[in-house]
Parts: structure tokens; sequence; C-alpha cells
């Protein structure tokens, strides 16, 4: 049937929150309401006629609540279609007609953030009702189902302004939200028994919450969020994060994880490339060579820090534009002057883990992997040339090869001093990126004489390293693994640079 009158509810719930107007147009109408427990007592509380299923079934509320309407008078109900043969079956067993289902589920996922009690999150496991919500969705053709509060104002207006009517659109719709509740509902259940995955429970948990955002990429394209960000962020001051916002966040938040440790660190971001980056004994002076890196990309790029932000810095970083602005902590008269422009968003990071595993979705699917997590340290390089790198060449090389780790491939990191000076990402040829890196180092002031140079992956060829010494490149790091590695190995020992390799590829698409 396309549009049908609701004549029957059965209505128990958890939420009660917003039932009241439902319950009164429900009794308007002159719909029969069934109910169970404590939605039957607040309908009885609201002096409308409530019928309960214990007289349906002729069954009490059994096994401490476990089995209230798991029942073949309350799924007949539900289940049955309108049509001769059913109807029939209904009338033999004197089973009513169920129109309308309002259910909605035990708060699983509450109890599992609350409590490490197993048998109170067992007993949060929702049975009768998911097969209620199931079973209505299931026979859309005939019944609406409201799964949730979420739908409450939905039944509402249909009530109101349809005398209690349902079309077929409208049932269908109902079931579609039914079916998702439901699937999310499983995937809850299934993650806290998954303990195969410990490491990934959180993650796992964290994506079942949405967050709806002002667009996609472009204004053009939906966005959404599915996650926690409040595990992570403090949000502090300005406008609602962005789909770009969240995408350039993850990638300045991976990057600064490698330096959580180190001595002050500053970097900037834009379209999720760091092009600016430095290690400093105070962040003040950390914050002014990131800065110098590329003072031109810097406009409204991401901003992160491995330590506190001061008022001597923040007034240094208030005199450029930026969107995003993430920190473990602010003094206070730095974020007094911080939050007086609006709509700088402020971020008070309160740990830069990363999820072990990354997903991208493409082509009818999705991929996942473990996430890169690994970063050289000084004694796993393998020196290869005659030339060794000294000890401050060594600790540029292992900056430079973090650098270069979070660029787009191809790329190539140019860095002295623990400062990145130039940087060529996303190229088809990695003798581009370095002469992109090449250029941008040059366009800031940078003089190259001294410095080292990172590449993601090998050199099938000497032309790299050839470019570089003409640069004025001293050491170089590189994974390894070209069948004409030696050629490269060769110029270097033939031009006194130094050579290091990590036998571990950086690729980053």
């Amino acid at each position: 049937m396309a549009a049908k009158r609701i004549q029957s509810a059965l209505i128990s719930v958890f939420y009660k929150d917003g039932l009241e107007p439902i319950i009164k147009e429900l009794d308007r109408l002159g719909v029969t309401i069934y109910s169970t427990g404590g939605t039957q007592k607040f309908i009885e509380d609201l002096g409308v006629k409530v019928e309960a299923v214990e007289d349906l079934t002729t069954y009490p509320s059994i096994l401490d609540g476990r089995v209230k309407t798991l029942h073949p008078k309350v799924f007949g109900g539900i289940l049955a279609r309108r049509e001769d043969s059913h109807l029939a079956q209904l009338e033999q067993y004197e089973i009513p007609e169920l129109d309308l289902v309002i259910v909605d589920l035990y708060p699983f996922e509450e109890t599992v953030a609350n409590t490490e009690e197993e048998s109170a999150i067992i007993e949060k496991i929702d049975i009768g009702g998911i097969s209620l919500i199931r079973a209505a969705a299931k026979n859309y053709r005939d019944v609406a189902v409201v799964p949730s509060k979420a739908e409450y104002g939905m039944i509402l207006e249909m009530l109101q302004t349809k005398d209690g009517v349902t079309d077929l659109a409208d049932r269908k719709e109902l079931a579609r939200r039914a079916f998702k509740i439901s699937s999310h509902y499983d995937t809850a259940i299934f993650n806290y028994f998954d303990e195969n995955q410990t490491e990934d429970r959180a993650f796992k948990q964290s994506i079942l919450t949405s967050q709806t955002l002002r667009y996609g990429e472009n204004p053009h394209q939906e966005g959404v969020f599915y996650g926690d960000l409040d595990q992570m962020f403090e949000k502090i001051g300005g406008k609602e994060l962005s789909y770009n916002n969240l995408v350039d966040i993850d990638a300045a938040v991976a990057l600064m994880r490698e330096f959580k440790d180190a001595k002050p660190t500053f970097a900037v971001l834009k379209h999720t490339n760091s092009c600016g980056v430095a290690t400093r004994d105070t962040i003040l002076q950390a914050w002014k060579d990131a800065l110098a890196g590329d003072n031109i990309s810097a406009f409204g790029g991401i901003l992160i820090a491995n330590t506190t932000i001061d008022l001597m810095t923040a007034e240094e970083i208030d005199k450029i534009f930026y969107e995003v602005l993430i920190a473990p902590a602010f003094d206070a008269d730095a974020l007094e002057l911080l939050t007086k422009k609006k709509k700088r968003i402020l971020l008070r990071i309160k740990d830069f883990t990363v999820q072990p595993r990354t997903f991208k979705s493409l082509l009818n699917g999705v991929i996942e992997q473990d996430t890169d997590l690994k970063i050289e340290q000084a004694d796993e390089l393998k020196v290869v040339t005659k030339t060794a790198p000294t000890a401050e060449q060594i600790e540029d090389l292992i900056f430079a090869n973090i650098v270069c780790k979070h660029l787009k491939s191809n790329t190539i990191v140019l860095a002295k001093n623990q400062q990145l000076m130039g940087m060529g990402c996303g190229q088809t040829s990695r003798v581009d990126a370095l002469k992109q890196a090449i250029i941008k180092a040059r366009a800031f002031g940078f003089d190259l004489e001294g410095a080292v140079m990172a590449s993601d992956a090998f050199f099938p060829f000497p032309d790299c390293v050839e470019i570089a010494d003409e640069a004025g490149i001293v050491a170089v790091t590189q994974p390894g693994g070209s069948i004409k590695d030696q050629d490269s190995i060769d110029y270097c020992d033939a031009h006194q640079m130094s050579m290091v390799m990590t036998g571990v590829r950086h690729f980053k698409h």
C-alpha cells in the first residue's frame, strides 16, 4: 500500500526526551498504543490509554527484562504483509496489526566508554529492540519504523501534517535510517569483541561518530568527518573546521609526531605539504626560521609546534594570516592575544599519536595499509661513500629524511642546521623535484653550500647527485636499491660528497 493510516503502534524506548508530543498526537488520532515497562508507565503518566504487551502475549517480562517483546504476537503483527493470506493468519491467531514501531536501542557505546565492567556492557547489548527495528524496517511497505530519537521530529511532523498517514517514500526513508542504525550498532559490538584488533579498538570506536562539515574539498561537494576530534584536541577558538582543514591538520600532526620529543620545532604546512620546518633552542626562533623557509606559501597555512607557544612567539605569529595553529599548550597572555582574531582556529593537541592503520577509498572499494611509522635513526644509516658525514651533517640528514617522508612523492628535501631550505614534491621526475627544491631555496635567499639532501626513493641515475653537487650539497641520504646505486656512489666519491643509505623507502601518494 502506498499510503497508510497508522491505527496501532508499539512503543518501547530507552530515551524518552521528545516522546511526549508524539504520544499526544497518537492519542488525538485514536491510535491503539502497545508498550512495555518504563515506557508504558511514561505513557500512562501522560493520561493516555496504553495496552500492555504482557496482556497481548500473556507472558510477563522475564529473565530480568531480557525477554519482553520476543513473541509471535508482537513480531507477527509487525512482519505480516497486508495481504489476504497473512491477514487471515493474524485473525486466526488473534494477532493485531502493528503499523508503527517506535523503538530505540540500549546505549551500548556510551556504556563501553564509561565502564570496563563486562557484565554491565553485556547487558547493554540490545536483543529485542534491534529485532523489532529490523522487522519493522524489513516490512516498510506496510509498517513505519522510528529507530531512534533522531527520527522523533520526522514522525511528529507526519502525525501533525498528514493526520497519521504515511506514504511509501516516508516508510522507506525510515527503513533506510533503521538499517544504518542497526549496522552502526552491530559494528560497535563487534569492535568490543574483536580481541585480535586491540590496538585498533580506540580508532574503531572513534569512527562510529560523525560530524557534517560545511562542505568537502570544494563548495559543491558534501563533506562528513567520522571520528572524535575531542579525543585529540581542545578547540580553543575560531571558526568551524572544514574538510580541507582536517586533511591539513592530519598531515601536520603526522609530521610533528616525529619531533614531539625533540628541541623546540615549528612547521608550516600548505595543502598537506610542509613549506617550512625548523628545530631551534627556542620556539620563537623555530617559528622565525620555519617561516623563512617560504613566507609566501605560509599565508593561509597550517602552523604546528611541539611545545608551548609563549607571548613573544604569539606576537610574531599574529603578524601573518593563518588558518590553524596547533600546539600542546599556550601561555595565558599568548592565548589572550591569539584569540582576538575570531576566525583563526586554535587547537591544543592532547596527544601526537597517529593511527596504526590508514584507509583510502578508490575505484569501487577501499584500500588499507599499515601507517608509515618508521623513521631511521643515526645508527641505522649505512655510509656507502669514502667520505663519511660529520655529526652535524648526520643530524641534518635525519632531519631532512623526516621532512621528506611527509611530502608527496616524488620528493627531494634540502636542509642545513635543522632547517628546511627547499623542497620539491609531487613531481613525476626526481630530477624535477630536485630542481624545484633548489629554485625555492634560492628564491628565499638560502645559501646551499654545505647543505644536505634527502630523497624519498632511490636514484636510478647519478644525475641528481651531480645537480646537488653543483648547487653546493655535501651529503645525501636515500633508501638505495637501484641497480645503478654504484654510479651515484662513484660520483660522490669523486667529488668528496658523503652518502648514506637507509634501506627504507618513504613513498607518499
